[in-house]
């Protein structure tokens, strides 16, 4: 019995995009890299750069939908920023946006993986544990797995250094090394049902 093809589907703002990345790999790019599956998973980036969760609840279906095939196991990966804190939106309807965006998930059946907003330089460190930890309880009532690269990633000298050179809100090339790792020692190959990657 022939292994069903694997299609990820990764909806987010520019870091699921790998802005600032001189490689041009992201975290994303570098989590399908170590990703071992046979036949190979094809990965598709969804991303809007500036987006906040309200935006992305409004969009994403659309666009998923497009790309979905009934013969593929295809799966979402949500890859979570930061902007709901540059446009004002509170942590409550960060929450039920994000939780609006599940439940349509699951009535898809679409399984579904969450990242959450790294550390950035230019908001308080509460402010953002905050948020993420609204991403991650909403992500447990679901049960549904979710990486924090906060709160690993906050007082990481590697991350803190990259930041110093970057735009402020996007890593370099370490930094979404770091974010790679995190995601693909944090139950990304369980998810999958595939090995790790060698």
């Amino acid at each position: 019995m022939s292994t069903p093809e694997i299609r990820i589907l990764f909806v987010g703002d520019e870091l699921v995009a790998g802005q600032g990345d001189a490689r041009a790999l992201g975290w994303t790019g570098r989590v399908m890299a170590r990703t071992a599956s046979k036949p190979p998973t094809l990965a598709m980036e969804l991303a809007v750069p500036g987006e906040n969760t309200s935006s992305l609840a409004r969009r994403w279906q659309e666009e998923v939908q497009r790309r979905i095939d009934p013969e593929v196991d295809c799966r979402l990966v949500i890859g979570l920023g930061s902007h709901d804190l540059d446009t004002g939106q509170t942590l409550a309807r960060a929450r039920l946006h994000l939780a609006n965006l599940l439940d349509s998930a699951e009535r898809m059946r679409l399984q579904t993986f969450v990242v959450g907003p790294p550390p950035r330089r230019d908001v308080a460190p509460k402010i953002q544990a905050d948020l993420s930890k609204a991403f991650s309880d909403v992500c447990e009532r679901r049960l549904i797995p979710y990486v924090d690269t906060f709160t690993p990633l906050i007082q990481h000298e590697q991350w803190n250094t990259d930041m110093t050179i970057s735009d402020g809100y996007a890593p370099r090339q370490a930094g979404y090394g770091l974010m790679a790792w995190l995601v693909l020692h944090n139950g990304w190959n369980q998810w999958l049902g595939v090995p790790g990657a060698s």
